[in-house]
């Protein structure tokens, strides 16, 4: 399984997300807003997420922002940080 998958399939079912798969959720959409319409409380519940499920922490909003743009921006700053 992709990080995107793992991904749209820990946003689904830990944000409770219904009526959605994550065949729906496209890599690119935004997150907030008009893509998949998260919200600020989501956000905060992504970095709790993000560190319990990948063990990498979000420290900062300037850190999470560019990397909650999308599945896509934020498959790509796991793995990054995985890396190093």
């Amino acid at each position: 399984m992709s990080m995107n998958e793992k991904l749209k399939n820990i946003i689904i079912e830990d944000l409770n997300l219904e009526d959605i798969t994550p065949k729906e959720i496209i890599d690119d959409d935004p997150l907030f807003g008009e893509g998949l319409g998260l919200d600020s409380l989501d956000a905060v519940e992504l970095v709790v997420l993000v560190q319990k499920h990948f063990g990498v922490e979000i420290k900062t909003m300037e850190e999470a922002r560019p990397a909650f743009q999308s599945i896509k921006s934020l498959a790509d700053y796991i793995e990054e940080r995985l890396a190093a």
